[in-house]
């Protein structure tokens, strides 16, 4: 299993409408993808910067290309984004998982 992890910066006064964006669009375009198996949001402010974290969880790097394209560690990004980060970091991490409880 294979972690894609993807940080977005917010003004903390956009955090509530952008939390509202994942997961009315976001989440289920991961989830509608073949291979994906769970999606977070993770969130964390810092004044009035707010951080968002999207790390979801998927079968394999083959998956991960059907949501992300033939370069998976491009940052993908939807229109709406423009309306809230403050920048558009160009690259994702992935994590293979390799302990589990």
């Amino acid at each position: 299993m294979i972690i894609r992890m993807w940080h977005g910066l917010v003004p903390t006064s956009k955090a509530p409408a952008y939390r509202l964006f994942l997961n009315d669009r976001a989440i289920p375009d991961y989830q509608s993808v073949a291979g994906n198996i769970n999606v977070w949001i993770l969130e964390r402010q810092e004044g009035d910067i707010t951080h968002f974290i999207t790390m979801s969880s998927w079968e394999n790097m083959d998956a991960i290309k059907g949501f992300a394209g033939e370069e998976p560690e491009v940052a993908k990004y939807y229109p709406e984004d423009t309306d809230f980060l403050l920048e558009f970091e160009p690259q994702v991490v992935h994590y293979e998982i390799v302990g589990q409880s």
